[in-house]
């Protein structure tokens, strides 16, 4: 659109070719954030194998963050999905704007985790994305378990693949 939006979905097909045996092909989409177009983001996420949630970084942007986070969820839930048990990342776009909040701003807000209880996921999980961090930790005596999330410039490129790297990567994992 003129604001550089997407306006209904994109969609882009990858054929990966041969992975253990078998022709893999993802079907990528890409849905509009605005609330307006829910109908559209609830229809494009039946049958989903895997979610990366894309964040504006900019501070400003937090309230809307928040409400599209928990339009997902609702969304999710709605077609019988648990997000916290399929591939799912979080990508924090536009990292390179003054107004970006911390990143620790941002998690705390759209990636606080959830209480991990089955005992054989009770493990400290290092983030292999970043030193000294973790996917699966304990705190104040709960497992709690978190998305691995990326920081990313859309305009250049930058970490928009090492995005789509591991959720392609979690999604085969999880089909095999």
């Amino acid at each position: 659109t003129e604001q550089e939006r997407t306006l209904f979905f994109d969609f882009l097909p990858v054929d990966l070719g041969s992975i253990r045996g078998f022709k893999t092909r993802f079907h990528l989409y890409t849905v509009p954030g605005q609330v307006y177009y829910n109908a559209s983001r609830r229809l494009i996420l039946k049958g989903v194998d895997g979610i990366v949630f894309v964040a504006d970084s900019q501070g400003e942007r937090m309230d809307a963050n928040i409400e599209a986070m928990q339009n997902l969820y609702e969304n999710m839930a709605q077609h019988g999905y648990d997000l916290t048990k399929i591939p799912f990342a979080i990508q924090y776009n536009k990292r390179d704007l003054p107004n970006a909040a911390p990143v620790g701003e941002l998690q705390s807000a759209l990636n606080p985790g959830w209480p991990q209880d089955e005992p054989a996921k009770q493990k400290v999980t290092p983030d292999p994305n970043r030193e000294g961090e973790y996917l699966v930790s304990q705190q104040d005596g709960q497992w709690i378990e978190r998305a691995p999330y990326f920081e990313a410039v859309a305009l250049t490129g930058e970490g928009v693949f090492d995005t789509l790297k591991a959720i392609s990567k979690s999604v085969v994992k999880t089909l095999g």
